[in-house]
């Protein structure tokens, strides 16, 4: 059985996600990051940077979100929520991949970092506008790949789907907004599966 190292509400929320649309069986194993149990000897021997999410599947040990997402729908492909290695599909994936990761997550966790993430002597409120400005940028191009359709890679749900619906949760929490309407009703749809209720559920569980 995979163990997920997480933390609810955190990026491990993805891999909570892709698992509970695949229907695997999984333990999820809470890491209280704020007691500062991620940097223990023992998480620090899983995760290296003591974050979360990490996974062991059977003895196999992966970090960062993205890269786990796609590891387990590679290895479970019968879902098809990866498009198959070496295909346009794919390179599409992985596109949307590296814009969500580098464009529009980066400047949005940059205002968490800097408003309550942060020890607050460590924070720089200067740097908030210009992040907020660079996020709503990549929201305006967003906008025009997401427009006219239903989901990030067309008409198919996919891996991708759970980290930009993810994100653009995570900019409606911090009170940071898209901008756009477009965006909005996709974070909406995608809110509204029945896999993301069992990862509220799930997420629940754990405290």
């Amino acid at each position: 059985m995979i163990k997920l190292y997480g933390y609810p509400r955190s990026r491990s929320t993805r891999v909570v996600w892709m698992l509970e649309e695949l229907g695997i069986d999984y333990e999820f194993i809470k890491i209280e990051l704020l007691e500062g149990e991620g940097q223990t000897a023992d998480y620090l021997k899983i995760h290296a940077d003591g974050k979360v999410p990490a996974i062991d599947d059977e003895g196999f040990v992966l970090t960062e979100s993205a890269a786990i997402v796609t590891y387990l729908g590679d290895k479970y492909p019968a879902q098809g929520l990866i498009p198959p290695a070496g295909t346009q599909q794919r390179a599409k994936y992985d596109e949307g991949c590296f814009f969500i990761l580098t464009e529009l997550e980066q400047p949005l966790w940059t205002i968490g970092k800097h408003t309550f993430v942060f020890p607050e002597d460590k924070r720089v409120p200067a740097i908030l506008d210009v992040a907020r400005w660079e996020f709503l940028k990549a929201c305006k191009a967003l906008e025009k790949n997401l427009s006219g359709k239903k989901f990030a890679l067309g008409d198919q749900f996919s891996a991708v789907d759970i980290l930009l619906a993810h994100t653009l949760r995570w900019a409606d929490a911090f009170g940071v907004a898209s901008g756009s309407q477009v965006l909005d009703d996709y974070r909406d749809r995608m809110s509204a599966r029945p896999s993301f209720a069992k990862v509220i559920s799930r997420e629940a569980a754990v405290g």
